[in-house]
């Protein structure tokens, strides 16, 4: 998915979190969202999700404006995965049954349900915690199962807002390495939000960098990885 943001400002009230964005981040793009707490990027992410919307300037994603009167976000949205800092699982449910959920949400073809859970649980690594609750496992497989169920609905587009900040270095890097490979083998478009800038500087991908919710610069460092 190609997400293009025009002269985009966002308000709260006397808070301008966001000011004149212009970006784009071309489909198949592995873009890192830096900067201190307050730069803006929660809400950049949050205007993808179509959670909050444009205080002015236009949003969109494969050419479709998402801030007009009735955009046609349902669709859009389905093929949008999202990894969250704090996982954001049903307590009360297995491993297995948060994945078939969001399957679920998306209408995934009912016959092919059962193959996609059995496929994205390995990727992940939690073949022996499918029937466990997200109480009974550590950070680090917590945010797999959030990765696993962001992947299993084949999103076009991979939104991570802080995966790592709760994870140890070693769960940090192999949670990378998972989205790496959906990134380089499936195409799909990440956008991740992240402090961790050993991380952000050895994955050779573009940087952008965010400061009192404007642009400070792009870059993209060489791959170390």
């Amino acid at each position: 998915m190609q997400v293009t943001f025009d002269k985009v400002c966002k308000n709260y009230s006397l808070v301008n979190a966001l000011k004149d964005i212009t970006l784009d981040i071309p489909s198949g793009d592995f873009v890192f969202l830096v900067g201190p707490s307050g730069a803006g990027k929660t809400s950049l992410i949050k205007l993808i999700l179509g959670q909050i919307k444009p205080s002015s300037g236009s949003l969109l994603i494969d050419n479709v404006q998402l801030n007009q009167k009735h955009p046609p976000f349902d669709r859009i949205r389905k093929k949008i995965g999202v990894i969250f800092q704090d996982y954001q699982l049903i307590p009360d449910k297995t491993v297995e049954e948060n994945i078939a959920l969001a399957l679920d949400i998306v209408s995934f073809p009912k016959d092919r349900v059962q193959r996609q859970l059995d496929d994205v649980i390995k990727k992940a690594n939690l073949g022996n915690r499918r029937f466990l609750f997200p109480s009974q496992l550590s950070g680090g497989e917590l945010q797999r199962t959030s990765l696993a169920r962001a992947i299993a609905v084949e999103p076009r587009l991979i939104l991570a807002d802080e995966p790592t900040g709760n994870l140890d270095p070693e769960n940090s890097w192999n949670l990378i390495k998972l989205l790496k490979d959906v990134n380089q083998n499936q195409g799909t478009t990440i956008i991740m939000t992240t402090h961790n800038l050993d991380i952000v500087e050895s994955m050779g991908k573009k940087i952008i960098y965010l400061k009192n919710g404007e642009i400070e610069k792009i870059t993209t460092p060489p791959n170390k990885v």
